[in-house]
């Protein structure tokens, strides 16, 4: 049997928020979980909200991030934190962590793949729920180790760790400890089905350019020229108004898009530097081909639907019991109130089922027969069969 249960907190203290989860944990479960996934906001004591929550619910595991928002199936909201409770006498679950990856992220992918059980391929369904801090960079050198660690047996889900959108610092979680400069896995080995959906609403708006230098999370340079300038040249023959003093409200709206040959990989703008760059959210490969994106609030909420609905789908003969669903802090920012219809096409897609998840920093997938690795503004949700 499999109790999965999702639960949400606008408790704004540390303390009095891990009793707000425990209570409802407790009272929804016969027993302590095996696992509690959490996601709080950074005005959060983390210490002190992990201690108590463990303290209270006495979980085998317990493991998660900071976020930049933070919802369920029946409530959102920002400075507020969520979680899964997964109790299972039909899943093996492992925690590990890896760090450093600022300095050596496929090292970091090796110590988080070390502890994994499931590389032996007795059980026929393997995922894992990852959050990495994106602010330390290399995310995607990290998935794709993690893919090339494990042969690409594993659904890969999860995101960045994010700070209400202070982009300052974020925190990964493991039992009671908080890490930055690291990652954490969840290791979820199952008899059912389990599976991924991947979706984005962007397509190009406008001509195709190269990225022509590139330090980093630094784009220096598009068709030869400064990047801001690029961004200046759209917006102009777009209609739309452009400042480099405060660049955000056209960021949200105009992303970049990676073409990979399959589809876009979406990076988001974050800010400009004196010198012309643009800071992104994470890397952009030097000398790729790259498209300024558009997209709009209707559009968001169809890719949730379809990622949510391709998910459903791969269960097979199984019903959904609970999703944890991923989506980017831009991606908040730009529809605002509107946010709300997005989930709300998650939770159709679910049919009933539970679902709860954070805005992140970079979404991570990897999912059979879809693109994968570290995204930006794109809809990811893992679906366990009930």
């Amino acid at each position: 049997m499999t109790d999965l249960l999702a639960v949400h907190t606008a408790c704004g203290d540390s303390a009095g928020a891990a009793q707000d989860l425990a209570g409802q944990i407790n009272a929804g479960m016969d027993g302590p979980p095996d696992a509690i996934v959490v996601f709080a906001s950074s005005a959060f004591d983390y210490t002190r909200l992990l201690g108590e929550l463990k303290r209270l619910c006495s979980p085998h595991l317990l493991m998660g991030s900071s976020s930049a928002g933070e919802f369920t199936h029946a409530h959102r909201g920002t400075g507020t934190a969520s979680a899964l409770a997964i109790r299972s006498a039909e899943m093996k679950l492992t925690a590990t962590l890896g760090r450093h990856i600022s300095s050596d992220g496929r090292s970091a992918a090796r110590d988080m793949v070390a502890d994994f059980r499931g590389l032996d391929g007795r059980h026929p369904y393997r995922a894992a729920i990852v959050m990495t801090d994106a602010l330390a960079g290399h995310a995607e050198a990290l998935v794709d180790e993690l893919t090339l660690l494990t042969s690409g047996s594993y659904l890969l889900a999860g995101g960045g760790a994010g700070d209400d959108a202070k982009f300052s610092k974020t925190h990964v979680f493991l039992d009671t400890e908080v890490y930055s400069d690291a990652a954490v896995a969840l290791e979820i080995l199952s008899h059912k089905p389990i599976a991924v959906g991947v979706g984005h609403g962007w397509i190009p708006a406008g001509n195709p350019m190269h990225a022509t230098e590139v330090q980093g999370m630094r784009l220096v340079g598009l068709d030869g020229m400064p990047a801001v300038e690029a961004f200046e040249q759209h917006a102009a023959a777009m209609g739309q108004s452009f400042d480099r003093d405060n660049p955000m409200p056209f960021f949200l709206h105009n992303i970049i898009g990676i073409d990979t040959g399959q589809g876009y990989r979406l990076r988001v703008p974050l800010s400009v530097n004196a010198d012309g760059s643009v800071d992104c959210a994470a890397e952009i490969p030097e000398q790729s081909r790259v498209f300024l994106m558009k997209t709009t609030g209707e559009s968001a909420s169809m890719a949730a639907a379809r990622a949510t609905r391709s998910a459903v789908e791969a269960l097979e003969s199984h019903e959904p019991g609970a999703a944890l669903f991923f989506d980017c802090v831009a991606t908040r920012l730009r529809l605002g109130d509107e946010f709300g219809k997005e989930l709300s096409s998650v939770g159709e897609g679910l049919t009933g089922a539970p679902f709860v998840g954070c805005n992140t920093y970079g979404q991570i997938a990897r999912s059979d027969g879809q693109f994968s690795g570290f995204h930006n503004c794109t809809a990811v949700v893992l679906v366990l069969s009930r």
